[in-house]
């Protein structure tokens, strides 16, 4: 289940967070996430709380901030969506700046933001501290469905080799002099996107038959069996136990 090398969103490191077993940095991610999600909206003091909290693993990381929030660029798509809400939602009007806006809109719109950021910062961080291999070997060890460990160890090991094949495809044809610069040009990617569909395939089938000859029945093997103490374990539940406990004071205030 190698891939072969360190993805651009790991950060190399030897930390206390880096350390510990993938499969319990995972179940505090989850639960962590889970915490956020149920925390209602109006306790806006909560999330800074929660803010600090991935801000002191982070710390404890070693991972500078402007790693974590150049990677966070990816939620920009769901900030614009977020920012369209005020203005879109009906429902009772409040005044700002001489602009008509939605309250229930930007309630939503917080909403959104809110634990929209934090979960993404939250998945960026464990990126950051796990290699994908760990990854894999941490939701194996979380008895995941081994099909989907088996899958998504495909899709990061072949990834790569499958853009590897498009970008030749590309290549190959501006050395024949095309260039995609209209819609008529989009019969070509597409006939393109088929060939490329084809040959993964066909490689996909030449994988399976080579592991099939060489004793595959289902199962990958796994040589590297990761076990976590208690300690590990505490570890770990520090952030999603101290945010259970700001998400239980902002439900009884």
């Amino acid at each position: 289940m190698s891939t072969g090398h360190a993805h651009k969103l790991y950060r190399h490191g030897h930390s206390p967070v880096h350390l510990l077993p993938p499969h319990c940095k995972i179940a505090a991610a989850l639960c962590f996430v889970l915490v956020v999600v149920s925390t209602p909206r109006e306790a806006v003091w909560a999330f800074g709380l929660y803010a600090l909290l991935l801000a002191a693993v982070a710390a404890a990381a070693r991972v500078p901030a402007g790693f974590v929030l150049r990677r966070m660029l990816i939620e920009v798509p769901f900030v614009a969506f977020a920012l369209l809400m005020p203005f879109l939602v009906p429902g009772e009007r409040t005044e700002w700046l001489g602009i008509s806006l939605s309250v229930p809109g930007l309630w939503g719109a917080w909403n959104i933001l809110a634990k929209g950021t934090l979960g993404v910062a939250t998945s960026v961080l464990l990126a950051s501290t796990t290699e994908l291999r760990s990854l894999l070997l941490g939701l194996q060890r979380l008895r995941l469905p081994p099909l989907m460990v088996q899958i998504a160890s495909f899709m990061v090991r072949y990834g790569d080799v499958i853009a590897d094949e498009m970008r030749r495809m590309s290549i190959a044809r501006r050395s024949r002099g095309f260039e995609a610069r209209g819609v008529r040009h989009w019969g070509v990617l597409a006939k393109s996107a088929g060939a490329l569909f084809i040959r993964s395939y066909e490689r996909g089938e030449r994988v399976h038959l080579a592991m099939v000859s060489r004793g595959y029945t289902g199962t990958m093997p796994v040589i590297d069996e990761v076990v976590a103490s208690r300690a590990q374990w505490a570890y770990a539940a520090a952030l999603p136990f101290s945010a259970l406990a700001v998400c239980l004071l902002g439900w009884t205030l």
